[in-house]
């Protein structure tokens, strides 16, 4: 008989779980689809306690036993209560989530996505070696995790580690949070693509524009990178604008956090090497943050899909030693 752990991680698109060992392999998974915008938190939650009775019930047929359940919530949680207080891309707010659950009997713990695909990626991912490790997630914002000493930050009520809401230029862009001058709203895949359509409007000789076939609507996460490898003038002025921004706030965290690693997750970080070289030479070349301290190092997440199923299963077997 094994001890398994359930990893959930609740999406605006679909709902994913799956039955990790303590090796951090994933046993068995499935999805469903988030359907809680258009029939609101009751469905959610009916569609999780599916999920879970189905996970549950595949792990008694294999003669193994659950221990407990981990969610990672793209939004605002209590991890004291159990409740998802705010997700505005679920559509739901103040749902108690571990009374909801409560008839499985099992232990339920809840952290923001972010927070749980660090501690995922710090157990079993690209910063294994580590004991402290930060996670930018590069996506529409930017998501942050910290786990120190081996164990993950969240602060009051696991409403901590907001990184993406640092403030990097005051008074600057508007951010979606209410805020002005925010990181996300500078180094998010969301400021990519509103630099690349700002430098293709200033130069319409461009290659983007050849990449786009003419059409500004058709720019996407790769517009600029694809471009500057070629050689593009303009694309390069994006790209090293971005990676400016982006540098900075990793600067910021080095200073606040001295991690040992700092991950880039998300879709950007899929240009792995090309991104991570560009913003090691900028943090090598600035002094106080990196050069003359101990050595920060950069890399790209490597779980990919699985980092919030298994991040959040992390949770059920932290809560299993105590």
């Amino acid at each position: 008989m094994e001890k398994l752990y359930i990893g959930v991680d609740v999406g605006g698109m679909s709902i994913k779980a799956a039955l990790v060992n303590k090796q951090g392999e994933i046993i068995y998974k499935s999805t469903k689809k988030t359907n809680s915008l258009e029939g609101g938190p009751g469905v959610l939650l009916k569609d999780i306690k599916e999920l879970m009775i189905e996970h549950i019930e595949y792990a008694k047929k294999s003669g193994d036993v659950v221990k407990g359940i981990g969610f990672g919530i793209p939004g605002v949680v209590n991890n004291e209560n159990g409740t998802i207080d705010y997700a505005c891309n679920l559509g739901v707010e103040n749902v108690n989530l571990r009374d909801y659950l409560s008839e499985l009997n099992l232990p339920i713990y809840l952290s923001n996505d972010a927070n749980v695909a660090c501690l995922g990626e710090e157990r079993f991912g690209a910063a294994k070696e580590y004991d402290n490790v930060v996670l930018l997630t590069l996506g529409t914002g930017i998501g942050g995790g910290v786990v120190i000493d081996d164990k993950l930050f969240e602060g009051v009520e696991g409403k901590g580690a907001e990184l993406g809401h640092t403030v990097i230029v005051v008074d600057g862009e508007p951010c979606a949070c209410g805020r002005r001058g925010c990181f996300e709203a500078y180094a998010s895949a969301s400021a990519l693509l509103r630099y690349t359509r700002q430098e293709m409007k200033r130069n319409h000789d461009s290659m983007m524009w050849d990449y786009c076939k003419g059409d500004i609507d058709n720019v996407d996460g790769l517009t600029s990178f694809e471009c500057a490898k070629k050689g593009d003038v303009s694309a390069n002025l994006v790209i090293d604008t971005y990676v400016k921004y982006l540098s900075e706030g990793v600067l910021n965290f080095c200073n606040i956090f001295r991690p040992q690693v700092i991950l880039l997750g998300g879709g950007i970080s899929n240009q792995d090497k090309y991104l991570i070289e560009k913003v090691k030479k900028y943090c090598a070349d600035r002094n106080y943050g990196y050069k003359n301290t101990p050595v920060v190092e950069i890399r790209v997440a490597s779980l990919k899909n699985d980092a919030g199923v298994i991040g959040a299963a992390c949770l059920a077997m932290d809560g299993d030693k105590k």
